[in-house]
Protein backbone atom coordinates (compact mmCIF):
# COMPACT_ATOMS: atom_id res chain seq x y z
CA UNK A 1 0.00 0.00 0.00
CA UNK A 2 1.23 3.40 -0.60
CA UNK A 3 0.50 6.57 1.02
CA UNK A 4 -0.65 9.39 -1.38
CA UNK A 5 0.94 12.56 -0.84
CA UNK A 6 -0.32 15.16 1.52
CA UNK A 7 -2.10 18.07 0.06
CA UNK A 8 0.17 21.29 0.77
CA UNK A 9 -0.61 23.20 3.89
CA UNK A 10 -2.35 26.35 3.85
CA UNK A 11 -1.32 29.15 6.29
CA UNK A 12 -4.50 30.73 8.21
CA UNK A 13 -5.09 34.89 7.41
CA UNK A 14 -4.05 34.96 11.27
CA UNK A 15 -0.88 32.99 11.02
CA UNK A 16 0.06 35.14 8.04
CA UNK A 17 -0.45 38.24 10.37
CA UNK A 18 1.39 37.11 13.44
CA UNK A 19 4.21 36.20 10.72
CA UNK A 20 4.45 39.76 9.28
CA UNK A 21 4.05 41.56 12.52
CA UNK A 22 6.71 39.10 14.08
CA UNK A 23 9.39 39.60 10.71
CA UNK A 24 8.23 43.91 11.26
CA UNK A 25 9.37 43.84 14.70
CA UNK A 26 12.60 41.40 14.26
CA UNK A 27 11.74 38.49 16.44
CA UNK A 28 10.36 35.93 13.86
CA UNK A 29 11.89 32.58 14.78
CA UNK A 30 14.07 30.68 12.71
CA UNK A 31 11.81 27.27 12.82
CA UNK A 32 8.44 29.32 11.83
CA UNK A 33 10.24 31.66 9.43
CA UNK A 34 11.27 27.86 7.40
CA UNK A 35 7.19 27.25 7.79
CA UNK A 36 6.48 30.41 5.95
CA UNK A 37 8.69 29.66 2.77
CA UNK A 38 7.47 25.85 2.77
CA UNK A 39 4.10 26.60 3.17
CA UNK A 40 3.12 30.48 2.48
CA UNK A 41 2.29 32.61 -0.64
CA UNK A 42 4.64 35.08 -1.69
CA UNK A 43 1.05 37.23 -2.42
CA UNK A 44 -0.77 36.70 0.55
CA UNK A 45 2.34 37.82 2.85
CA UNK A 46 3.15 41.00 0.05
CA UNK A 47 -0.53 42.27 0.40
CA UNK A 48 -0.78 41.19 4.38
CA UNK A 49 2.88 43.32 4.96
CA UNK A 50 1.52 46.38 2.83
CA UNK A 51 -1.88 46.13 4.88
CA UNK A 52 0.40 46.10 8.13
CA UNK A 53 2.83 48.78 6.91
CA UNK A 54 0.21 51.26 5.95
CA UNK A 55 -2.09 50.72 9.45
CA UNK A 56 1.59 51.07 11.34
CA UNK A 57 2.43 53.81 9.27
CA UNK A 58 -1.73 55.54 9.84
CA UNK A 59 -0.87 54.29 13.21
CA UNK A 60 2.11 56.77 14.24
CA UNK A 61 0.57 59.16 12.04
CA UNK A 62 -2.47 59.28 14.40
CA UNK A 63 -0.75 59.61 17.61
CA UNK A 64 1.50 62.48 16.06
CA UNK A 65 -1.53 64.22 15.97
CA UNK A 66 -2.79 63.29 18.96
CA UNK A 67 0.34 64.47 20.93
CA UNK A 68 0.47 67.91 19.02
CA UNK A 69 -3.45 68.25 19.61
CA UNK A 70 -2.81 67.40 23.29
CA UNK A 71 0.15 70.13 23.59
CA UNK A 72 -1.59 72.75 21.44
CA UNK A 73 0.09 72.78 18.79
CA UNK A 74 -1.77 73.42 15.04
CA UNK A 75 -1.84 69.85 13.47
CA UNK A 76 -3.40 70.52 10.91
Amino acid sequence: MTESPQPPRRQSLGSVFRSVSASMFGVQSSRKHEEDFAHGSAWTYIVVGLIATIGFILGVWGLVKLALSSVGGDAG
